[in-house]
């Protein structure tokens, strides 16, 4: 285990039970999140990304926010849909938010999941071709994005510009050079783990698979990041790739603690039903760090993953879920080879 980071949903609500009020509660703690994270030591800040809901929904001005507040953590995604996305428009802007960072953006990207509203990229004005899939829509988005963060000229100039152009074909701007290769994949299979490789992006597996082959989640997820690094290996990339995990892990090490989290011990994979199709979901680690130690080190995807992303509940606000990450680094962390 080389990384360890978070990943938030950025939820708000009304209800008083939740510290997280307002899309500006949602947003401002985001920030602040990352801040006290990278204070703590963790290595990666990443949000998830819904349309329609009261949740984060535009990361490029969140990420740029918390890269002009820190200095060292990795920023990211977890995921954007691209079924939503204008791809040149979303090159801009990342490659904005990157240059802002220093170069510490880790852009988790998606074909989408389960939405709040049917179709919800027709109201983008994203529309499939004729007898293609919103999903093959989403990869087709993807391509044009990938082939616009590789800097290279494609769009004819005006021969009587305002300003004065450099010669050739013009590029996006602004050009932030290395993102191409921190571009992540959110894949909820083996099959599409294997595409990923092919593409040369990033892994990140999160805490479903939308698929079941009866055996425990985490021997499935380890078997599809070896799948992935096998594909990998197969396609002759020049770098090495990255692998991220998602868990739900909360050291019991205080009251609130016990009381937030103690009846999650005997926590359990659950199967179901995912987009018409079997699933299987993660289950949650709660318990006292001796424990979880021993726990954690029996999962088979942890182990294979160079990346942890710990999935936090923001509506706790920043002062416990800082305490998470912390306990996380501090109990944990050292035992399962962290850095």
């Amino acid at each position: 285990m080389k990384k360890i980071g978070f990943l938030s949903f950025g939820h708000w609500s009304e209800s008083r039970h939740s510290r997280v009020r307002s899309a500006s509660d949602a947003l401002l703690q985001s920030i602040e999140l990352a801040v006290a994270a990278e204070e703590a030591g963790a290595d990666g800040a990443y949000f998830r990304v819904h349309h329609f809901a009261r949740q984060l929904a535009s990361p490029f001005p969140l990420l740029a926010a918390a890269a002009a507040r820190t200095s060292t953590i990795e920023l990211g995604t977890g995921v954007i849909d691209m079924r939503y996305e204008n791809p040149l428009y979303m090159a801009e802007d990342a490659g904005a938010a990157d240059l802002i960072s220093g170069g510490r953006l880790q852009l988790g990207i998606s074909r989408g999941s389960p939405e709040q509203v049917v179709d919800g990229f027709r109201y983008f004005g994203h529309v499939p071709r004729e007898g293609s899939t919103d999903a093959e829509m989403a990869r087709e988005h993807t391509e044009v994005f990938l082939e616009a963060l590789k800097g290279e000229g494609f769009a004819q100039p005006n021969p009587r510009p305002m300003f004065a152009n450099p010669p050739g074909l013009l590029r996006l701007e602004p050009y932030a050079p290395g993102l191409r290769d921190r571009i992540w994949w959110g894949a909820g299979s083996r099959a599409t783990a294997e595409w990923t490789a092919e593409q040369g992006l990033n892994l990140m597996s999160s805490t479903l698979l939308t698929e079941d082959t009866g055996v425990p989640f985490h021997r499935l997820q380890a078997e599809q990041i070896q799948r992935y690094r096998d594909a990998w290996a197969a396609a002759g990339h020049e770098r090495g790739p990255r692998v991220s995990v998602s868990r739900s892990i909360f050291p019991i090490v205080n009251d609130l603690d016990r009381q937030l989290f103690w009846h999650e011990r005997h926590s359990t994979d659950q199967v179901g039903m995912l987009d018409g199709g079997n699933a299987r979901f993660g289950r949650t680690y709660a318990d006292e760090p001796d424990k979880l130690v021993a726990e954690l080190a029996e999962d088979e995807a942890i182990a294979a993953a160079d990346t942890l992303l710990l999935t936090v509940p923001n509506q706790l606000g920043v002062e416990y879920n800082a305490h998470v990450i912390e306990s996380v680094l501090t109990h944990l962390a050292p035992e399962l080879g962290w850095r």
